[in-house]
């Protein structure tokens, strides 16, 4: 690979008689640690975060005529108004380092480990910029784009540290819990699977509720804060659920209990975009023969249709950082399935900092999809439902209130009987 298929176009760059102040603010700005300085398009110097900072600190003949002052770290902050006011052409290196287009990747790549620098610009046979090529940009063309999508389990461990104050917990259970528990009271549901539990909130639930719960994830990092979650319910709670880590078929075919209801929610069932027929079918043979399975899953058609792709925007507080801001979108589906990109950016009190972007595949499924499924499994009374969640800013609403409808409802929920 050569430098010009990675290398970004779209450069920033400086003037020679920019200020520090506005240097700092398109490094901060842009995320970046340094910028080229450009003299009528061509390359005539580069300036770091490093570069900024030494200004800090004295020069030797400062040091030699006022050692104690010079010494003082405290004050050396004060020096900050003045610096800010420098101008590129006092700060700059003068000799930066460039490749061209042609150059090889990994001889740029060699050219930065030798000069320990990050950043490098492309220039034409004159020297103009042409474009920047980065650290972060070789390793994506050489690994990064070779690596295959996350799986389920690998975007799930990235997700759990976010997870809990990724939902209003409080609000979603207040509406979801009392519409399972009036079905399967009705129903005379004891023991429920809980399929794709994510951090075991549902099943914790469902358990102070009465019921006994098998809860089945792939991730390990999921399960292991469902746990902890867990532990600080009373004993009577903790003793009605179990949360197994791994593949759900295997979790299931050893869970060596039989259940009357199977859940599936928060959408768990689009995460197994090659099988999720075959774990349907599976959970189905798991319960009993009069049994009861629900389904929460997305309603594809709706984010695309109203929601111009995106299927949460929320800003959310408590966790790691004081504040947090979640965006999810999908992309429309090819042979069944839909690529779901998640962003997730941490406020610390100052500044947004960026956390995080996945990329997962999910299982494209419809009502008409999940409804032969079923029907194929012998559950003769299949309703659909459809509940809101705000559109972008990812509210709560009851399960089983209000028809489903494919042009409004943001969530498709099925309640499915056996009898």
């Amino acid at each position: 690979m050569k430098v010009s298929d990675i290398m970004s176009t779209q450069v920033d760059f400086v003037t020679t008689d920019a200020s520090v102040r506005d240097i700092s603010r398109l490094i901060f700005g842009r995320g970046i640690n340094g910028v080229p300085v450009v003299k009528k398009r061509k390359v005539v110097g580069f300036i770091t975060e490093k570069d900024i900072l030494a200004k800090f600190y004295p020069t030797m003949e400062e040091y030699m005529e006022d050692p104690v002052h010079t010494s003082d770290f405290e004050s050396l902050e004060k020096k900050i108004p003045s610096i800010l006011n420098i101008t590129a052409d006092k700060i700059m290196s003068k000799k930066p380092t460039t490749v061209f287009a042609d150059t090889p990747l990994l001889r740029a790549h060699s050219v930065m480990l030798l000069k320990k620098i990050g950043r490098l610009p492309v220039v034409d046979k004159k020297g103009n910029l042409i474009g920047i090529v980065s650290k972060g940009d070789i390793f994506r063309g050489v690994v990064g784009d070779k690596l295959n999508i996350e799986v389920d389990e690998e975007y799930n461990d990235w997700l759990s540290k976010h997870y809990f104050v990724s939902i209003d917990w409080n609000l979603r259970l207040s509406r979801e819990i009392p519409n399972l528990v009036k079905v399967f009271k009705k129903e005379k549901v004891t023991d429920i699977l809980d399929v794709g539990c994510g951090i075991g909130m549902h099943s914790i639930a469902l358990a102070r509720e009465g019921f006994s719960v098998c809860s089945f994830e792939r991730s390990e990092l999921m399960i292991r804060e469902a746990k902890r979650r867990l532990s600080e319910e009373p004993k009577e709670v903790r003793e009605r659920v179990r949360f197994f880590a791994g593949e759900f078929e295997e979790a299931i075919k050893n869970s060596g209990k039989e259940c009357q209801a199977a859940i599936f929610m928060g959408n768990s069932i689009s995460h197994n975009p090659d099988n999720y027929k075959e774990i349907i079918s599976l959970a189905s043979k798991s319960l009993t023969k009069k049994s009861v399975m629900v389904f929460q899953i997305r309603n594809y058609k709706n984010i695309f249709k109203k929601n111009g792709r995106i299927s949460q925007f929320r800003f959310a507080k408590g966790g790691i950082f004081p504040e947090h801001a979640f965006v999810e979108y999908y992309d429309l589906p090819k042979n069944g399935k839909t690529l779901k990109t998640s962003a997730i950016f941490d406020f610390d009190g100052n500044r947004w900092k960026f956390y995080g972007l996945r990329n997962t595949v999910f299982a494209y499924i419809t009502k008409n999809d999940i409804e032969k499924i079923l029907e194929k499994l012998r559950y003769t009374k299949i309703d659909f439902y459809g509940s809101y969640s705000g559109g972008k800013m990812d509210k709560w609403d009851y399960l089983f209130s209000k028809p489903f409808k494919e042009a409004e409802s943001d969530w498709l929920n099925i309640l499915a009987k056996r009898t």
